[in-house]
C-alpha cells in the first residue's frame, strides 16, 4: 500500500511540475530524493470550496481524479520549503536527532571511562605503575629470589610447605566464601617454590638492575599509598556510567516508538500553493527505527557490564590488598599488606593476570631485597680484595675493618687467617654459620650494627671469642647471645641510655661469663649497675665511661674484690668513692675527668697495698695533701690538667716513683726533694710558671723523658750531662738564649728527640749538633 500512494505521489508530482520532459523531471525527484523528509498534499472535505480541485480519497487507480494547485514558478521552491518546515515543526525531536544523541552518548561513555588515563594525578600513576610492573615481570632475580630465599634451610622450608598446604587445605575446605572475600591471587598456582635452586648466578649488570627496581618499587609504594585518587575517580566514572545507562534506556525505551515513517502536516500556505495539509515521508524512520532497537541492546549490555563493576567495586574492599597467598606459597613472610592506590592497582591487574601481582610482591619484600644485595657484595667484594685490606690492631691480631656496607660478604668467610673482625654501621647483618670456618677467630667489633646470627654461628662464637665491642644505640638493641659467651675475656659496651633506664638493670646476668677479666661500659649510668656483680669473682679490669652524668651509688664496687684496674671516667666525682678503698687487689685507679677538688681521702689508699698507678688528671684540684708519702707503692702519678700551685715535699717521699705528670698546672717551683726519686723515668712539668730548676733534679740519672716546654726557665743547667740516658728533651717555650755544650753528654739525646727552636738549637757547638742529627 505505501508503494501505491508513493507512485500516485510520483505522478502527482509529475503533473504539478512546470517542466514535464523526463529530464527535467528525474533533476526535480533527485532532488526530492535527497531531503530528509518528503511532503505531498492532502486532499481534505472542505464543504464551503466545492468547486475546487479535491483530492483522490481512494487507492484504486481506476478512480483517482487530478489534484491541480496553484501553477507557478517557484514549485520547486515552495516544496523545498514545506519538506524543511514540516522537518522541524511535524517531525518528533527523537526521531531528528537520533545520530546525534547517539554520538554525544558515546562520548560521554568514552570521556568517562578514559579521564583517569588523561589526568595528570592519575595518569603517571598508572603508567608508571605499568612500567615498574613491567620490569619487575621480566626481571631475572623474579625467578631467582624464589628459589634463593626459599631454599635457604630445606628442613625448614620442608616443615614451612607442610604447614602452609594444611592451611590452604583448611582455609579452601571450611571458609571458601571468606576466602574470595578477603584473598587476593585466587588463581595462582599451587607450587611455584623449586626445591633445589638452579638459577645461575647474576650478571653484575642484572643485579644492578634489580637493585634499582627495588629503590623504584619502595619509592613508588610510599607516594601512591598516600592518597587514593586513583580509586576514586574509578568508583565515580563507573557510578556515573551506571547512571548514563539507566538514563538511555529509559528515555530510549519510551521514545523509540516516535520513530514514524508517515508524519502529518500541516503548514499555512495554501495562498501560494493551494494546499494547507500535508503527508510525510520520513526517508530515515526505517533504518533510525532499528538502530535505536540495536543501540538499546548495545547499551544494555555495555550497562550490565557497568553494574558489575559496581558489584566488584562495594562488594569488596579494593582499597587494601593481601599478599597472605603468596606469603603461605613462596615462604616469602616478610611481604607486606598494601593500601589506597597501590592496593586499587593490583586488585586491577589481578584481572588480568594474578602472576603479575605474584611477580611484583617479590620486589616488596625486604628478605628478597637483602639476598639481592648479598649477592652483588660477593660479587663486589673478593677473598682477595678482603685480604688486601687485612691489617694488625693493637692487640697484635689480623684485623679486618668493613665500614657502611649494605650487608657482610659471605666471602669473608673465606678468609681463614682472619682473627679480628670490625664491622662498623652496617645495617642487616647476618652471621651465617659459615662462620665456622674462621677458625682463629678472637675477637669481633659491632660499632651500630644490627645483628642476626644463625644458631650454629652462636655455638662456635660461644668457644671461640676472646673480645667482644658492641656500640648501640639503645639497650635494648644489644644483642641478646652476648651473655652466653662463656669463653668471652674482655667485653666493651659503648651506648647512651636515658636518664629513666638508667635507673633499672642495664644489663642482663652476666653470670654464664664465666672467664670475663676485662669489661668496659661507655654510657651514661648513675649506678654500677647488679649485673656486674655476677662476674665479680673473675673480673679484674672494670672500666666506667659516663658522659659526665653523676654516678651516685657505688657500693656494688666493694664487691670486686679482684679487680687489678678500675677507671672510673667523666662521671662527676667530687670525692674519691670510698668502695674503692674496699679493694685490696687494686693496681690501677684512674679518676680522669671528673670533679675532684680535694683528695684528702687519699690516706685511705694506703690500705691499697698494691697500688702502683694513680690518675688523677683532668680535675681541679688545687693542692697534694701530705698523706701522699703514705702511698710507697706507687709508680706512676698522674696530676696534669689541675689547678695545683706548689709542690709539697712529702710528694717525693714516694721513692718508688718512675711516671710523674705535674703538667698543665700553676706550679712556680720544684722542691729540691725531688733528687730522692732515683727510679724516676718520666718527668713533665710542661705549660707551668717555672723560673728554675732544682740542681737535685739532674741527680734522676735513669731520667729518659724530661719536658720543661711552656715555662719561663733562661737557663738550662750544666748538670743536665748527668742524664746519660735522656732520650727526650722538650725545652720549647721557654726564654732561653743558649743551649749548654755539656749536651753533648747525653749521647742518647737525637735532634729528632729534642724539642726546641732552630735557632736555640743552632746555639750548639756544630760537633754537637751533627753528632745529633747522626742517627
Amino acid at each position: 500500500m505505501d508503494l501505491v500512494v508513493y507512485q500516485i505521489g510520483l505522478s502527482s508530482v509529475y503533473h504539478l511540475l512546470p517542466c514535464h520532459n523526463t529530464t527535467d523531471w528525474l533533476k526535480h525527484i533527485k532532488k526530492v530524493m535527497q531531503d530528509k523528509i518528503i511532503c505531498l498534499p492532502q486532499r481534505m472535505s472542505m464543504p464551503n470550496q466545492t468547486n475546487k480541485t479535491e483530492l483522490v480519497s481512494s487507492a484504486v487507480p481506476q478512480e483517482m481524479h487530478e489534484m491541480m494547485g496553484l501553477k507557478t514558478n517557484l514549485d520547486l521552491q515552495q516544496y523545498s520549503f514545506i519538506n524543511q518546515m514540516c522537518y522541524e515543526k511535524a517531525l518528533h525531536w527523537y526521531a531528528k536527532y537520533f545520530p546525534y544523541l547517539v554520538l554525544i552518548h558515546t562520548l560521554i561513555f568514552m570521556v568517562c571511562s578514559n579521564f583517569w588515563f588523561k589526568f595528570p594525578g592519575s595518569s603517571s600513576k598508572i603508567e608508571h605503575f605499568i612500567s615498574i610492573l613491567g620490569k619487575c615481570f621480566d626481571s631475572p632475580w623474579t625467578t631467582r629470589a624464589l628459589s634463593e630465599v626459599s631454599g635457604e634451610n630445606p628442613e625448614e622450608k620442608d616443615k614451612k610447605c607442610s604447614a602452609s598446604r594444611a592451611i590452604l587445605n583448611v582455609s579452601v575446605e571450611g571458609n571458601l566464601d571468606d576466602l574470595e572475600k578477603t584473598q587476593s591471587l585466587k588463581s595462582i598456582p599451587e607450587k611455584i617454590v623449586v626445591d633445589k635452586p638452579t638459577a645461575s648466578a647474576l650478571e653484575k649488570k642484572e643485579g644492578e638492575q634489580a637493585k634499582a627496581l627495588f629503590e623504584k618499587v619502595k619509592k613508588f609504594r610510599l607516594h601512591v599509598e598516600e592518597g587514593d585518587i586513583l580509586y576514586i575517580m574509578y568508583v565515580r566514572q563507573t557510578v556515573l556510567k551506571v547512571m548514563k545507562f539507566l538514563l538511555i534506556i529509559a528515555y530510549n525505551s519510551a521514545l523509540v516508538s516516535e520513530v514514524q515513517i508517515t508524519v502529518k502536516c500541516n503548514v499555512d500556505m495554501q495562498d501560494m500553493t493551494g494546499y494547507k495539509h500535508f503527508s510525510c515521508n520520513h526517508t530515515m524512520a526505517h533504518l533510525f527505527s532499528k538502530l535505536s532497537y540495536c543501540y538499546l541492546c548495545f547499551v544494555a549490555v555495555y550497562g550490565f557490564t557497568c553494574l558489575y563493576t559496581s558489584y566488584w567495586l562495594f562488594y569488596r574492599s579494593l582499597k587494601e590488598y593481601s599478599f597472605e597467598y603468596v606469603r603461605q606459597e613462596t615462604g616469602i613472610d616478610d611481604i607486606p599488606d598494601v593500601k589506597n592506590d597501590f592496593a586499587f592497582m593490583l586488585h586491577m591487574i589481578d584481572q588480568y593476570d594474578p602472576l603479575y601481582s605474584k611477580r611484583f610482591a617479590v620486589f616488596l619484600s625486604e628478605v628478597s631485597e637483602n639476598k639481592l644485595k648479598q649477592l652483588n657484595l660477593n660479587h663486589e667484594w673478593t677473598p682477595e680484595k678482603l685480604r688486601q685490606r687485612l691489617m694488625t690492631n693493637h692487640n697484635n691480631r689480623l684485623e679486618l675493618q668493613l665500614f657502611m656496607l649494605s650487608g657482610l660478604p659471605d666471602t669473608i668467610f673465606e678468609v681463614t687467617e682472619l682473627q679480628s673482625l670490625k664491622l662498623e654501621i652496617i645495617n642487616n647483618v647476618t652471621i651465617p654459620a659459615s662462620i665456622a670456618q674462621l677458625e682463629d677467630l678472637q675477637e669481633l667489633s659491632l660499632y651500630q650494627c644490627y645483628l642476626k646470627i644463625h644458631a650454629t654461628a652462636t655455638s662456635f662464637l660461644k668457644e671461640n671469642l676472646k673480645v667482644l665491642r658492641v656500640k648501640f644505640d639503645d639497650s635494648r638493641e644489644l644483642p641478646h647471645w652476648l651473655y652466653h659467651l662463656r669463653n668471652l675475656e674482655e667485653l666493651y659496651l659503648i651506648g647512651s641510655l636515658s636518664p629513666d633506664a638508667s635507673k633499672n638493670v642495664v644489663l642482663e646476668s652476666l653470670r654464664e661469663l664465666k672467664n670475663l677479666k676485662t669489661l668496659s661500659l661507655k654510657s651514661n649510668f648513675t649506678k654500677i649497675p647488679q649485673s656486674i656483680v655476677d662476674v665479680s669473682s673473675h673480673l679484674q679490669r672494670l672500666y666506667v665511661y659516663n658522659d659526665g652524668t653523676k654516678l651516685v651509688m657505688l657500693n656494688n664496687l666493694k664487691k670486686m674484690v679482684n679487680l687489678t684496674e678500675l677507671e672510673l671516667v667523666h662521671c662527676d666525682l667530687e670525692r674519691i668513692p670510698h668502695a674503692v678503698f674496699s679493694l685490696t687487689n687494686l693496681q690501677e685507679l684512674d679518676l680522669k675527668e671528673n670533679n675532684l677538688h680535694s683528695i684528702e681521702e687519699i690516706v685511705s689508699c694506703q690500705h691499697l697495698r698494691k697500688l702502683t698507678c694513680l690518675k688523677l688528671w683532668h680535675n681541679s684540684i688545687c693542692y697534694i695533701p701530705e698523706h701522699i708519702k703514705k702511698l710507697g707503692s706507687l709508680e706512676r702519678l698522674y696530676f696534669s690538667y689541675n689547678k695545683i700551685e706548689i709542690l709539697p715535699s712529702h710528694l717525693f717521699l714516694c721513692n718508688k716513683l718512675r711516671y710523674l705528670d705535674l703538667s698543665n698546672n700553676d706550679i712556680r717551683f720544684i722542691p729540691p726533694e725531688i733528687g730522692v726519686l732515683q727510679s724516676l723515668q718520666y718527668f713533665s712539668v710542661t705549660c707551668n710558671k717555672i723560673e728554675n730548676l732544682p740542681d737535685e733534679l739532674f741527680f734522676c740519672k735513669k731520667l729518659t723523658t724530661l719536658k720543661l716546654g711552656k715555662n719561663t726557665l733562661s737557663l738550662l743547667s750544666p748538670k743536665i750531662s748527668y742524664l746519660v740516658l735522656l732520650t727526650h728533651l722538650e725545652l720549647k717555650g721557654n726564654h732561653f738564649e743558649l743551649l749548654p755544650p755539656e749536651l753533648g753528654f747525653c749521647r742518647a739525646l737525637k735532634r729528632g728527640g729534642l724539642m726546641v727552636e732552630d735557632a736555640l738549637f743552632e746555639t750548639l757547638p756544630s760537633e754537637i749538633r751533627d753528632k745529633m742529627k747522626t742517627e
